[in-house]
């Protein structure tokens, strides 16, 4: 009986660690959307290509677009001490 609680205190104790170091999840805005038909707007935002989109586009009521929210995104802050680069996630000392 002793060595059945201890055991469930371990498992317990190892899964509240496992899950208290887990941080929360990085969002991510992917830059095409499917709309129109049973979709709406802003649709299904989950393209991160623009031929992705069509081929999940293909044979259904449904066109793509861009995703609103990289469209109306605001321009990050100028970088201070470097040279700007042309996309905002590129960074050259990767």
């Amino acid at each position: 009986m002793r060595g059945t609680v201890l055991m469930g205190l371990a498992l317990l104790s190892a899964a509240a660690a496992v899950t208290a170091s887990a941080g929360p999840a990085a969002a991510f805005v992917y830059p095409y959307c499917i709309q129109g038909g049973e979709v709406g707007i802003p649709g299904d935002c989950s393209y991160p290509s623009y031929e992705a989109c069509l081929a999940s586009a293909s044979g259904r009521n449904v066109y793509c677009n861009i995703n609103p929210r990289v469209a109306f995104q605001r321009p990050p802050p100028p970088r201070r001490g470097r040279a700007p680069y042309p996309y905002p996630d590129y960074d050259a000392r990767r």
